[in-house]
């Protein structure tokens, strides 16, 4: 039997699982007040803090730290790999703290992961980080050689949905061509062809549609003279584009659930909400012609999924191009765990982190404009 703590920390929240192979036996999500993380100047600083939370719930469930076999965590930003299980090591970390390649509260959960580890014979791992780059070479050019479309997205949530969606129907992941749809405080398409995300949208930073609270891709002369209009810093356009943008620029309000249900009286909302679910339903449709329309099934995923009339208008425009399956909620503490639990029993699942760090650099590096842009007069 293995025993496996799995981590997932949020930017308010900690989310913890211990599961004993396939089965969790106990879990938290435990909601951080304000007042004591905006006591840190960054969240990197946060590590201790956590872990007292994370003592303590292992207290409470009678759970040795040292009879752990693996520490698993949502993996953090560092130079882009492939989809996979990765040994947190110094390197990683080192990476994750300098903030060239991204910046998210996840990043702090591979290095509590490894210090954890180091008190004790268990394993730190992650599993499907959000740098995973599975691009096809046509994917990354954007329109300008200064500009590489980067693979930056919902990656453990893409994965756990696409691999689950195989494994209830007997099939294998690396034979299907799927769309998965993540429907959260980000939304993120991509196509998944033979087990490979090969394009994607940037939902983190204004790509793809828009959301409750980013703004996705706008129209890029507008965006160009609102930047350099003199009335705003680059810390102002850079929160509308992730915190302030979407569904909250609009309505003064990020909960699906609220503007859904004042969208049954208030036609702002109901235009607002609609606008959203076609700008996701047109993403959906791109990503079928990447597929060059072979498409197995459409999995949507995350915390809106749970509602059900924004699933039945995707429905409505995407069903044509085929079956649609729901998956609500992220499914991340299951695939953390099953992920590591197969690195547990495969020590040739672990994925050498510095070996693929450089390959993925080296793939970035070789589909970035081979040649200086021409000069025009």
């Amino acid at each position: 039997m293995h025993r496996i703590l799995v981590l997932n920390i949020g930017s308010t929240s900690t989310k913890l699982a211990y599961c004993e192979d396939e089965k969790a036996i106990a879990k938290a999500n435990i909601e951080h007040p304000a007042a004591e993380t905006n006591a840190f100047t960054s969240f990197m600083d946060q590590d201790q803090y956590r872990i007292g939370y994370i003592n303590r719930f292992m207290e409470e469930h009678g759970i040795q730290l040292k009879s752990l076999d693996a520490i698993v965590s949502r993996g953090g930003h560092t130079k882009p790999l492939v989809g996979g299980v990765y040994k947190v090591v110094p390197e990683m970390l080192e990476q994750q703290a300098s903030g060239l390649y991204g910046s998210h509260p996840c990043d702090l959960g591979s290095k509590i992961a490894y210090a954890l580890a180091e008190e004790c014979r268990a394993i730190p791992l992650i599993v499907d980080p959000p740098i995973t780059d599975e691009f096809e070479p046509v994917a990354r050019l954007s329109g300008h050689p200064l500009i590489n479309r980067r693979s930056s997205f919902h990656a453990l949530s893409h994965k756990a949905t696409a691999k689950r969606y195989a494994r209830e129907n007997n099939l294998r992941y690396e034979d299907l061509n799927l769309i998965v749809a993540h429907l959260g405080g980000g939304i993120s398409v991509a196509p998944h062809k033979n087990g490979r995300m090969v394009d994607g949208d940037n939902g983190l930073e204004g790509d793809g549609p828009f959301s409750t609270n980013r703004t996705g891709a706008l129209p890029v002369g507008d965006l160009a003279r609102l930047c350099f209009s003199g009335e705003y810093t680059y810390q102002q356009v850079h929160k509308m584009l992730n915190g302030q943008g979407g569904l909250y620029a609009y309505l003064g309000e990020s909960d699906v659930r609220t503007i859904a249900k004042n969208a049954e009286t208030d036609e702002k909302s109901r235009l607002c909400l609609d606008a959203m679910i076609y700008q996701t339903a047109k993403a959906i449709g791109a990503q079928a012609a990447v597929l060059e329309g072979k498409v197995d099934a459409i999995l949507i995923t995350g915390g809106i999924a749970y509602n059900d009339e924004i699933v039945e208008k995707i429905r409505r425009m995407c069903g044509f191009i085929a079956p649609i399956v729901v998956y609500p909620g992220e499914n991340e503490m299951e695939s953390l765990a099953r992920g590591a639990l197969e690195g547990l029993r495969d020590a040739g699942a672990i994925k050498d982190f510095l070996a693929y760090a450089r390959q993925g650099e080296d793939a970035e590096n070789r589909y970035k404009f081979p040649f200086p842009p021409e000069k025009h007069g």
